[in-house]
């Protein structure tokens, strides 16, 4: 026993002595030499795609024991992506680092561990995204809170975590350059939080508590840097912008919510265009604005007129490349068509033809653990619904976990396996039914076709589609 141990570890501890020899070299000013390793357990592919900007840099291959190791001859420093599907996470690199990182794809988030030269800034960047994932969870009936309530919970919040980031500050004592992103890994989160308020109260419980809101409510939209080159495809700052621009037009409409008017969503192209002179920044914007727009409004006509007003403002030709496709996707979940077929499983591992299943109006709805408290108050909402309206039935689909994750939660939380699902391709079912919000609704007819596409589980007046 111990010698298999030894034998199957010892190449790792090979690889980690060398992380840390590296640490006490000493570099050439011109040396931007670096290296990127690790190991996956339980992988769901046989590689580690390694990125920046959304671009692929190099495919980093597993050996046999599920180990990479690359050695980067040039690697400015910066923010990189890696990411083992369907699983993607950010790692930051100073000048000469070598990172190794150890991660369990069936717990993918929770599992990550760096160790190795830039270990500790990189390790502070994932209990920053854990923690705001953990209170992120929570957040759904506190948005139903009145506004005194809502801001002691929030700033309650965001001082525990202010207070974690001031004491790994003073701990490793990064440089200016990681602080900047350290401290937006905690601002974007809180602020975000603040944009998202007005408007998810009125859309949840129908009160407009927008007379409400503290004089200086908004005060942190001009200590945004909206121009960092560094921020521009960091998820936490694009979906603060998101939220923002959806918020200004909340704003501008008096708190009338008309989230997904043709008029507001060419308001928040022209808003982006206004906001952020920065070219690489404003197309990462732009983009989400209009793929956002896309998965809301099936509106041919507006459709068109939206993608000619995107087309006029974005100057990136692969981005747009994208929103085109989207597009065309969208157009094939039209009311009356069928939906593409993707590939489903049921608890047993067996294929399952969905068309076989639709003998009535049906729901899906969709689900990942990676939201456990979205996947909580979706079943209550269904279950609700399931007694209101006994002429539907209604099927969840499991969107992006892997096969053994998906049973162990079935069994955790004690679901009906008789109406749940499990999509086997992320991509196919991202690509195919344009699945890229959690809260996404498809409700069929009988027959099997569409009905909506696109409705929200969690708009006051869904329940009035399935009369």
């Amino acid at each position: 026993m111990i010698k298999n141990y030894i034998t199957h570890t010892l190449p790792l501890y090979v690889l980690l002595i060398a992380c840390f020899t590296s640490c006490k070299k000493e570099f050439e000013a011109d040396d931007y030499a670096a290296y990127f390793g690790g190991e996956v357990q339980n992988p769901q592919s046989n590689y580690v795609v390694f990125m920046k900007d959304n671009e692929v840099i190099d495919t980093l291959y597993l050996d046999k024991n599920n180990r990479f190791m690359h050695k980067f001859d040039s690697l400015a420093p910066g923010l990189y992506t890696f990411k083992h599907d369907p699983e993607y996470q950010y790692v930051y690199f100073d000048k000469n680092d070598s990172l190794m990182v150890r991660l369990n794809a069936v717990d993918f988030d929770n599992s990550i561990v760096f160790c190795g030269r830039g270990d500790e800034k990189n390790n502070f960047l994932m209990e920053m995204y854990l923690k705001n994932e953990e209170d992120k969870a929570t957040m759904y009936t506190v948005f139903d809170r009145n506004v005194p309530s809502f801001l002691k919970n929030i700033d309650s919040s965001f001082a525990i975590r202010k207070s974690f980031y001031l004491k790994r500050k003073a701990e490793i004592g990064w440089d200016d350059t990681f602080d900047s992103l350290a401290k937006a890994s905690l601002d974007f989160h809180h602020i975000t939080k603040k944009e998202i308020y007005p408007y998810a109260h009125q859309f949840r419980n129908g009160k407009n508590i927008r007379k409400a809101l503290p004089a200086d409510y908004y005060a942190h939209r001009k200590a945004v840097n909206y121009e960092s080159n560094e921020l521009a495809n960091y998820s936490p700052f694009i979906k603060y912008v998101s939220m923002m621009l959806n918020n200004m037009t909340y704003e501008k409409n008096k708190g009338n919510l008309s989230e997904n008017s043709i008029e507001n969503n060419i308001e928040k192209l022209n808003l982006t265009k206004n906001l952020i002179k920065n070219e690489k920044t404003r197309n990462v914007v732009l983009n989400n604005v209009a793929l956002m727009y896309l998965l809301e409004d099936q509106n041919m006509y507006n459709n068109t007129k939206f993608i000619e007003r995107y087309l006029e403002l974005s100057t990136d030709a692969a981005l747009e490349k994208e929103i085109r496709t989207i597009y065309t996707a969208v157009q094939n979940l039209k009311v009356g068509n069928t939906l593409p077929k993707i590939d489903l499983v049921n608890a047993k591992n067996e294929k399952i033809n969905l068309s076989t299943l639709i003998t009535k109006p049906t729901v899906l709805y969709f689900w990942t653990t990676h939201a456990e408290s979205h996947m909580a108050i979706a079943h209550q909402k269904i279950n609700a619904l399931q007694k209101e309206h006994p002429n539907y039935q209604f099927i969840a689909i499991n969107i992006d976990d892997t096969q053994p994750n998906w049973n162990e939660a079935l069994k955790k939380y004690q679901l009906n396996t008789h109406f749940e699902l499990h999509a086997t391709d992320f991509e196919a079912i991202r690509n195919k039914w344009v699945i890229t919000k959690i809260h996404r609704i498809i409700i069929l007819n009988a027959d099997g076709t569409i009905k909506n596409g696109f409705a929200n589980l969690f708009d006051v007046n869904f329940e009035n589609q399935l009369q």
